[in-house]
């Protein structure tokens, strides 16, 4: 179903019409619906049911905090690329069980915050990378968890 629709020659997102929206806020403006954000989560999730998974959204494709919030309570993860996606996706209630740190160039202090917050995991990008991970993780005597693979 799609949530943007016309009612009336008036565009509305789910059932309120886009001008009042414009009133209110004024333009430019971002519109988003709940309705759609839930459904295209719960079939992108439901497409692994029955295999053990997190679906992540890429915090990197937009971070505002109300679209990180949505995802989060529908049980998703979120995929980071720096320890400000971590700040925003902590700010938007985001288990850190469910955050995955991926790209290249990780920070030393970027790592540290993550391994403080208890991430779920480190998409390592080279071997450089994981002897770091272990140099950070042995000094904070934490475990950094990595996964390893071929692109």
């Amino acid at each position: 179903m799609n949530h943007f629709h016309y009612k009336n020659d008036a565009l509305h997102c789910e059932d309120v019409p886009l001008s009042a929206i414009a009133e209110e806020v004024g333009t430019p403006c971002y519109i988003y619906s709940h309705a759609t954000l839930t459904r295209h989560f719960k079939a992108f999730d439901g497409a692994f049911k029955g295999l053990p998974h997190i679906t992540c959204f890429s915090v990197k494709s937009n971070s505002n905090l109300s679209i990180l919030r949505v995802f989060a309570l529908e049980g998703g993860g979120v995929d980071i690329v720096s320890g400000g996606e971590l700040y925003r996706a902590l700010a938007a209630g985001v288990d850190p069980a469910r955050v995955v740190y991926s790209g290249v160039g990780k920070t030393v202090a970027d790592i540290e915050y993550a391994l403080s917050s208890s991430i779920l995991m480190f998409n390592a990008e080279s071997t450089q990378e994981i002897l770091r991970l272990d140099e950070v993780a042995g000094r904070m005597k934490k475990k950094a968890r990595i996964k390893i693979g071929r692109a």
